[in-house]
């Protein structure tokens, strides 16, 4: 396993790149964790193209910018506030099926109605996504490098044992510290994010990784309460309230929330106002052990991979399809974090003390 961040930031007050972490000390360490990404997760060669868009935003975008420098120096870079959206395109538009495409972006490139991560797959190109990284102050850069560290051992002997153990179960429960969350329907296919993607349609996607899906099969068959630490706002960013959040949930429904904030019932009043009721539906195995309950950063797209269960609320989710739910008219996917004390799929306890305990061959 790659060691956690030995970069000293003992005040969380600091900014990121005072004097006690320098932009070389930080690019040492990112480079060391792409260089395994891009040659592990991602398979790259030098005998394939890629280009590097990135920008000057934040300090964290410097950083990779100047990471990815050192792993890809034959790469084309391309400032992207520094030209026009036709001349990324133009440089874009040589690449071939597993070139590479990296986005370093502080908050997130936009072409007009071009989809670009969307688009770059449907080329075959394979892509690295840093997207929001403004969104991560003081001292959370530190965390997010931290969590761009690949052990594939981990990730894939990990990940390929849950889905195994997901795909097969009958339920699950979640102790959120006394308070337990019922699965009583089996699963979902369970989805990949570990950087493992041979039999996949794509390479790639928005990094740091780490994490295992599913839902239900029947909705209707989750019931109980839950603890959330951590929800999602309406600007996307963490919201942690200051002592958790318990939700109630009847028959795949979330009934009631005790020790509720107003923002936390702003985002339950929005879903309610434009859904009518507040689904529960993704159930996510975050794996990335960089980030926990305590290791937080405020950007919600990269919090999700962190160690423990997440959960969405709200009607939508782009991978799953359920009969009784019309995609037209599912617009929210709110992901919300459970103080994770335990998980068990089936009989099985599969999680204990802020770790997966299960094993490839489990």
């Amino acid at each position: 396993m790659t060691p956690f961040v030995t970069l000293s930031a003992p005040d969380q007050t600091h900014t990121f790149l005072t004097p006690q972490v320098s932009l070389p000390a930080a690019t040492d360490l990112a480079a060391r964790h792409l260089r395994d990404v891009l040659a592990l997760a991602i398979e790259y060669t030098p005998a394939q193209s890629a280009v590097v868009v990135y920008d000057n935003g934040c300090a964290l975008a410097a950083v990779l910018t100047a990471a990815y420098r050192r792993c890809l120096p034959d790469a084309v870079f391309i400032d992207f506030d520094a030209v026009a959206p036709d001349a990324v395109l133009a440089a874009l538009a040589p690449l071939q099926a597993d070139d590479l495409v990296v986005l370093v972006q502080s908050t997130n490139f936009r072409l007009g109605a071009y989809r670009l991560r969307v688009e770059l797959f449907k080329r075959g190109l394979k892509v690295i996504e840093h997207p929001h990284l403004s969104r991560m102050p003081g001292v959370e850069p530190l965390y997010y490098l931290d969590a761009l560290a690949y052990d594939p051992a981990y990730f894939r002997g990990v990940g390929h044992a849950l889905k195994a153990s997901i795909d097969g179960a009958r339920g699950a429960v979640v102790d959120s510290g006394g308070e337990l969350l019922v699965f009583g329907s089996r699963f979902e296919a369970a989805k990949l994010n570990i950087g493992d993607y041979s039999g996949m349609p794509n390479v790639g996607g928005q990094f740091p990784i780490g994490e295992v899906f599913t839902e239900a099969l029947d909705l209707e068959a989750v019931n109980g309460r839950v603890r959330i630490g951590v929800f999602g706002d309406a600007t996307f960013r963490v919201n942690r309230p200051a002592r958790p959040i318990t939700l109630v949930v009847a028959r795949g429904r979330v009934v009631d929330a005790i020790d509720s904030t107003p923002d936390f019932d702003g985002v339950l009043d929005r879903i309610r106002a434009d859904e009518g009721e507040v689904w529960l539906r993704e159930l996510g195995f975050g794996m990335n052990r960089a980030l926990t309950r305590d290791r937080t950063v405020s950007d919600i797209g990269t919090y999700e991979r962190m160690c423990g269960i997440h959960l969405s609320l709200g009607a939508k989710h782009g991978v799953y399809g359920k009969p009784n739910i019309r995609r037209s008219q599912a617009r929210y996917h709110i992901d919300v974090f459970a103080v994770t004390e335990s998980v068990r799929l089936d009989d099985v306890e599969v999680y204990r003390d802020g770790a997966w305990t299960i094993a490839a061959g489990c």
